[in-house]
């Protein structure tokens, strides 16, 4: 029964180029049955406590990168970019396609973030900041996936 919402965006200006944004909100129905529970049982002018939450999950991916930047960098200057609201997680992965082949680098930069049940519930859910910093994270990469694709 769980259930996902899945967009795949990019900046305007990303159009036809290197950077793909996954967005995923995941649905975990106990969480939603337990939320209406705790619901029914309010009384009409209280609201619900903020104690359910579900994931928000952005996701971005390059293609494979001939000079990959420093991961430590690159995670530092990305958790400048989010902050504390938007923990960004930066990971790299070697693929061999055979033994004989050099190694190519992929890059993914994943974001969290927990949405509260209870604000969409109460229509009070403010998501246009950690919106603003993807878009941030976004420009950030398209600015230097040139460097790292050799396009010089």
């Amino acid at each position: 029964m769980r259930q996902a919402w899945e967009v795949d965006l990019h900046p305007e200006e990303a159009c036809g180029g290197p950077l793909d944004l996954h967005l995923a909100l995941e649905i975990d129905p106990r969480t939603i049955l337990a939320f209406e529970d705790l619901v029914i049982d309010l009384p009409d002018d209280e609201e619900p406590p903020d104690t359910h939450s579900l994931p928000l999950i952005f996701t971005w991916s390059l293609p494979p990168l001939p000079h990959c930047p420093d991961l430590l960098v690159l995670a530092t200057e990305l958790a400048g970019i989010g902050g504390p609201s938007l923990p960004i997680e930066v990971t790299a992965i070697d693929s061999f396609a055979s033994v004989t082949d050099p190694a190519e680098r992929s890059l993914t930069i994943i974001a969290r973030l927990d949405v509260s049940v209870a604000q969409i519930f109460m229509g009070t859910e403010d998501l246009c900041d950690p919106l603003e910093q993807c878009l941030e994270v976004s420009r950030f990469l398209l600015d230097r996936a040139p460097i790292w694709l050799d396009d010089l």
